[in-house]
């Protein structure tokens, strides 16, 4: 059914979602993870169908007496999994004294199915349809009722769309209440929806306050064999291999290629660790109390499965497949080959797609953006350093046959202790070797004369990262608040030693891109002095088709924690259809990051409410999202951002990638 066309207000949509991290994270190529979230009748997912009882029973009943009579007319979705949901619709005549009808909903999916068969309008044409929704005179409440098993709890709510007022939210919970024995609680499926039910003084439950209850979040829907393992100590972290199934407390900083990912705390969905998995395309999903309840797996070799809503961990007796000696290796895939001809320090502004050749795909996006972003936002001034240096640096030091040496070297090839101990020397070599004058002198004057000696970050855009299919998030490192002339040459040796980050060489071998290929450009950037900071994506993560959708995810200060994901960010989705804000998670932050005037970063207290963003800067933000995604060929795109005093900045966008 065309929902445009048919119903522009899908009615009810439970968007409870997930929050956190990853947590929550994404969605497998044909099947949606979902997230807690009652599908609308007018979807039809697989994996999602709701249980459908015989077709018996009355169309509705007057009132509800307890739970038998309740399940006689829900709807179920999930059954019988850790994402169960019973659900049913009702309608409250306000024509006819606030006549209450909890409506079979497996006969009646909608409610305006419902009240056309029952003869209670004489016609439910477009207009009149609509104001069921947003004309504070309208006759009919539409709303949900619902059993949350993790409160556990009865809840009523509306659509995210509803423009209640307080009268109304009074006139159904009275009707409701006086209608329904079991204790129930409305619950908002918006802000605004949060600030009205704060005025009435209704007993309430966000849907934030759901999320925290949920015990079970499918990040990415998919299975895998390998030998789990519990993992407590940084030693164990760095100890996992290819075919190990991890089982953490948090989401790290930095993680290789592993076949499966489960985490027991809550994180954030665009944390570069979930984007990875995501690439990867390997099952990840968030249990609560994962650590106990995985136990007695410790050591063992195990098939993890995760479904759009449920997991399963079945033990092996031994593995299908031999270690990863023997594994098959993937197809090797060609990089982007750089232009090594133009040496010249280039200008952000002058920068357009096809300057990716010279300055990675990165810094070109930027530099688009640049010029068709103000006034309504702005990217911040900087350069590039173009290829051709990194170029010269890796043939002066010898590095390529630098690599060649060590993949010979006995036990790099099998061992991931030896290879990370190799590669760190690698690092240190390029790091720290006496950088070339001239280049060094160039480097100081582009500072000085078009940045004026800001503070900069200081940044990778190498040709293995920002690519369709391989985001290469989080893989290379980012030097914060360089504020000194020679600290700005060592962090460019920095961003291009972190080509031989120990996690972007395994990913970049797991993805079969040739390390040999491997080039690395470089961003100066003007340094923003964030007051919050964050990442968006142009579409709902969980559901492909609901391009209407935009996730925002912010912590206040520089936007470092959010991409990191150790602790849960503010987390909200906005409907261009219905411009409502839902709330998935508020900040879990109780520090934030800020530049320090010497140089780098330092943690400040937080103070005050926990909410980051507004409303009007969340709508702000999402217009953005589509301007950025329309500049940039159409494709939907995983952006960073950050707000100081009023403007809006763009500090990256890359195609957001779903395996």
């Amino acid at each position: 059914m065309d929902r445009s066309r048919s119903h522009p207000y899908p009615p009810a949509r439970l968007f409870w979602r997930v929050a956190a991290f990853v947590v929550m994270l994404g969605c497998a190529a044909t099947t949606t993870a979902q997230t807690a979230r009652k599908p609308s009748p007018y979807e039809v997912r697989p994996g999602t169908e709701a249980a459908t009882p015989p077709n018996t029973g009355p169309d509705y009943l007057p009132r509800i007496d307890g739970r038998a009579q309740f399940m006689q007319l829900a709807r179920v979705y999930n059954a019988g999994t850790a994402l169960e949901l019973p659900h049913l619709i009702f309608v409250i005549d306000r024509q006819a004294g606030n006549r209450i009808y909890y409506v079979n909903t497996p006969r009646h999916a909608l409610h305006e199915q419902f009240v056309r068969q029952q003869r209670l309008v004489r016609s439910l044409d477009k207009a009149t349809l609509n104001a069921q929704y947003r004309d504070p005179a309208r006759r009919f409440l539409f709303g949900t009722l619902a059993w949350q098993q993790d409160l556990p709890g009865y809840t009523y709510e509306f659509w995210e769309g509803d423009q209640l007022t307080a009268a109304l939210l009074r006139e159904t919970d009275s009707a409701v209440r006086a209608s329904f024995a079991e204790p129930i609680r409305f619950k908002t499926n918006s802000t605004q929806h949060d600030a009205l039910a704060k005025s009435t003084g209704l007993a309430f439950v966000t849907q934030e306050a759901l999320l925290r209850e949920q015990r079970f979040l499918p990040l990415n829907t998919g299975s895998a064999e390998g030998r789990l393992r519990i993992v407590r100590t940084q030693a164990q972290l760095d100890a996992l291999s290819p075919r190990d199934i991890p089982v953490l407390d948090e989401v790290p900083i930095a993680l290789a290629p592993v076949a499966g990912l489960v985490t027991q705390r809550p994180s954030t969905l665009l944390s570069h660790v979930n984007l990875l998995a995501k690439g990867w395309g390997i099952p990840n999903v968030y249990l609560r109390d994962a650590q106990q309840t995985l136990r007695q797996y410790d050591g063992r070799w195990v098939s993890l499965q995760v479904t759009a809503n449920d997991y399963r961990v079945t033990p092996l007796k031994r593995p299908a497949r031999t270690p990863s000696s023997s594994t098959p290796r993937p197809t090797v895939r060609n990089l982007p080959r750089p232009d090594l001809s133009v040496t010249a320090l280039k200008p952000l502004a002058s920068l357009r797609a096809r300057d990716s050749r010279q300055c990675g795909v990165k810094a070109a996006n930027l530099g688009a953006l640049r010029a068709v972003l103000p006034p309504a936002a702005s990217v911040p001034d900087g350069f590039c350093v173009p290829f051709a240096h990194y170029q010269a640096m890796s043939d002066r030091l010898g590095i390529a046959a630098r690599l060649r040496s060590l993949q010979r070297r006995p036990g790099f090839d099998s061992d991931p202790s030896v290879r990370r101990e190799a590669l760190a020397a690698l690092r240190a070599e390029i790091a720290n070797a006496a950088p070339d004058p001239a280049f060094v002198r160039d480097l100081d004057r582009q500072w000085r004369s078009q940045l004026n000696s800001a503070a900069v970050f200081v940044r990778s855009s190498s040709n293995s990262e920002d690519l369709p299919g391989f985001s290469g998030a989080g893989l290379y490192t980012t030097v914060p608040n360089v504020t000194r002339s020679e600290a700005v040459a060592k962090a460019v040796q920095t961003v291009w030693a972190s080509v031989y980050n120990f996690e972007a060489y395994e990913a970049r071998s797991a993805a079969g891109l040739p390390q040999d290929a491997v080039s690395m450009a470089v961003l100066v950037q003007r340094a923003a002095p964030s007051d919050s900071s964050g990442v968006m994506i142009t579409r709902d993560p969980f559901d492909a088709n609901r391009k209407h959708i935009t996730y925002i995810s912010a912590k206040r200060g520089l936007g470092i924690r959010v991409v990191e994901g150790k602790r849960q960010a503010e987390q909200v989705m906005y409907s261009n259809w219905s411009k409502a804000v839902q709330v998935l998670s508020r900040s879990a932050e109780d520090t934030q990051l800020v530049a320090q005037a010497g140089g780098g970063v330092r943690e400040v207290p937080i103070t005050g409410s926990r909410q980051v963003l507004t409303d009007a800067l969340i709508a702000r933000l999402a217009k953005l999202g589509v301007t950025t995604k329309q500049a940039l060929g159409g494709v939907d795109q995983d952006i960073e951002w950050a707000v100081v005093g009023d403007d809006v900045l763009i500090l990256q966008s890359r195609p957001y990638v779903s395996p």
